[in-house]
C-alpha cells in the first residue's frame, strides 16, 4: 500500500510516498498553501491510491508540544474535513528541516526551498515506517492500513521480542536459585519505585498544565489575522473591523476592535519599501497585501498588521526576482502584480500559467482582455448593491479605468491580492498560443485559438455560468 508523507508549513507543505513493501520513503515535491491546497493533496492521493497520511508532529527538543504541534494537529482536523476518508497517523519530528537542508547541501546540487520541504517529509515518513510496531498492526485503526508484507515483518518481530522474553525469564530463574532478596529490603525497593514513578508522574503533570497556562495566556493575548488569495483591499478592511482580542468567542460575538478611521488612516499610510515605489501616483495597496496568516499581539496597531503582509510580499518578490522576471514580459512590476490579480480571480492554481498566457498574448496584440472580474471589480466600487448598473449589458458600459471590456490594455490598478501561483503564472506562463478561454458549466476550463471556436465551446459548455450577473 501506498501511503503519503506530509511536512505541513504555513507556506508550503512537503510531500513524500512510502510503498509499505520496499518501506523506502521518496520526495514527491511541495504544495504550496495558498487555498488550493486541499485539491492538490486530494489529488496525490488520488494518483498514488491511498488515503492513509502521515503527517510530521513537531516537538521541542524538550519533547514537549508547541504552537506549530497545534497548527498541524488543526491542519489535520481540517484534512479531514475536506477528504473524509483520510486515515491520518502523526510522526514526532523536531529540527527535521535543518537535517533536511544538511542533506541536500551534502549532495551539492543546488536546490529551493520547496525541495527542503519534501525532503523533510521524506525523513519524517522513513521515520513512521521504520518505528513502525507490531501493536500498530494489531490496533483497529491499523490493521487496514498496511500490506500483508509488513503484518509479516511486525509478527517476526513479535516472535523475536517474546523469544528474548523467555530467555530473560529463565535467566532470572537461574539467578534466583542463587540469590534471596531479603523481605524487607524488597519493600524498602518497591516503595522507592513507587515513590520515583508518582514523582515523575507529578513532575509530567506539573509541566503538563504550565504549558497550558502559558498557552492560554498566549492565546488571550494574540489574535489570527489571514488575508486569503483574491481577497480585495475592501474585503481586508471589512475583516479588520471584525479583529476580536479577547479569544474563545463567537463570530456573532465578534466587536470591531479597529475603527473605521483607523483602517483608513492605516490604508492611506506611508509604508518604507522599495517594491512600492513602482505604484503610479494615488495607487492604493491592493494588490500588495500577500495573502498569508499570521499571528499579532492584541496591542498591534492596523499600521503593525500591514507592515507584516507587506513585508512577506517584499519577500516573495525578491525572493523569485519578479520584477526582472516581469520585465521580460514588457511588465513594470506593478502591472505584473495588476495582471496576476486579474489572473487570480478568472482561474484556480492549475489554469493560472494558461490563463496567464492569453492575457499577455492579447497584450501583445493590443487587444483588450475582455475579463469580466475587472468590470465587476469597478460595479463593487460604485455600485455594490447594482442599483444604477441593473443588467449585464448595462454593466459591461460602466465608463472605467477598470473597465478591460471597454478598454485595452491592463486595468489601472490591481483588482486583488495574488498568491503566489498567480504571481509566478504571469512570470512563468505556458508555451501556449490561445487567445480566449472560459470556464464551462462544469467547471472545466475551455481555451481556444479564434473567436469562432470560442463562441462555439460557450454553445456547447457555458449556457448558465457565462449569464451570471456581474
Amino acid at each position: 500500500m501506498r501511503i503519503l508523507g506530509l511536512d505541513v508549513g504555513e507556506k508550503r507543505i512537503g510531500v513524500a510516498k512510502v510503498d509499505s513493501d520496499t518501506r523506502i520513503a521518496v520526495p514527491v515535491g511541495f504544495v504550496l498553501v495558498d487555498g488550493s491546497e486541499w485539491q492538490e493533496i486530494a489529488k496525490l492521493a488520488e494518483l498514488n491510491n491511498t488515503s492513509l497520511f502521515v503527517l510530521g508532529l513537531p516537538r521541542s527538543n524538550e519533547g514537549n508540544e508547541t504552537k506549530q504541534t497545534l497548527f498541524v494537529r488543526q491542519f489535520a482536523k481540517n484534512l479531514l474535513e475536506k477528504i473524509p476518508d483520510a486515515k491520518i497517523r502523526f510522526q514526532d519530528e523536531s529540527l527535521t528541516s535543518v537535517e533536511a537542508e544538511s542533506r541536500l547541501k551534502k549532495r551539492k546540487k543546488k536546490y529551493e526551498k520547496g525541495e527542503i520541504d519534501a525532503e523533510a517529509a521524506t525523513i519524517i515518513l522513513q521515520d513512521f515506517v521504520e518505528n513502525f510496531k507490531v501493536a500498530d498492526v494489531r490496533s483497529e485503526e491499523g490493521a487496514s492500513d498496511f500490506s500483508e508484507n509488513t503484518k509479516k515483518i511486525a509478527e517476526k518481530e513479535a516472535k523475536k521480542i517474546a523469544l528474548n522474553a523467555k530467555k530473560v525469564g529463565n535467566q532470572t530463574k537461574k539467578i534466583s536459585k542463587f540469590f534471596v532478596i531479603p523481605p524487607i529490603l524488597l519493600v524498602a525497593i518497591l516503595v522507592s519505585v513507587t515513590v520515583t514513578l508518582k514523582y515523575r508522574d507529578y513532575v509530567r503533570q506539573q509541566r503538563e498544565e504550565e504549558y497550558a497556562r502559558q498557552e492560554a495566556e498566549m492565546q488571550a493575548k494574540t489574535f489570527d489575522f489571514t488575508i486569503r488569495p483574491g481577497e480585495t483591499i475592501y474585503d481586508v478592511k471589512n475583516n479588520l473591523l471584525k479583529v476580536n482580542r479577547n479569544g474563545g468567542v463567537t463570530d456573532e460575538e465578534l466587536l470591531p476592535n479597529y475603527t473605521e478611521s483607523e483602517i483608513d488612516a492605516a490604508f492611506t499610510a506611508d509604508y518604507d519599501f522599495d517594491f512600492l515605489e513602482s505604484r503610479p501616483e494615488g495607487a492604493t495597496l491592493e494588490g500588495y497585501l500577500y495573502p498569508e496568516t499570521h499571528n499579532f499581539y492584541g496591542e498591534s496597531t492596523v499600521e503593525e498588521v500591514l507592515e507584516v503582509f507587506l513585508s512577506e510580499m517584499g519577500e516573495v518578490i525578491n525572493d523569485n526576482n519578479l520584477e526582472a522576471v516581469y520585465a521580460e514580459h514588457g511588465l513594470t512590476l506593478h502591472e505584473g502584480i495588476t495582471l496576476a490579480s486579474v489572473v487570480q480571480k478568472e482561474a484556480s492554481s492549475l489554469e493560472q500559467p494558461t490563463v496567464a498566457q492569453v492575457f499577455l498574448l492579447r497584450l501583445d496584440y493590443g487587444w483588450r482582455l475582455g475579463s469580466d472580474v475587472t468590470v465587476t471589480y469597478a460595479l463593487d466600487a460604485v455600485d455594490p448593491k447594482r442599483e444604477i448598473y441593473a443588467d449585464n449589458q448595462a454593466a459591461l458600459q460602466i465608463d472605467s479605468c477598470y473597465n478591460t471590456r471597454l478598454y485595452a490594455g491592463l486595468p489601472c490598478g490591481p483588482i486583488s491580492n495574488p498568491g503566489l501561483n498567480a504571481l509566478l503564472a504571469v512570470a512563468n506562463p505556458t508555451d501556449t498560443a490561445y487567445l480566449y478561454f472560459l470556464t464551462g458549466d462544469d467547471g472545466v476550463m475551455y481555451y481556444s485559438y479564434t473567436e469562432a471556436e470560442h463562441n462555439q465551446n460557450a454553445y456547447l459548455h457555458c449556457q448558465t455560468l457565462c449569464n451570471v450577473s456581474l
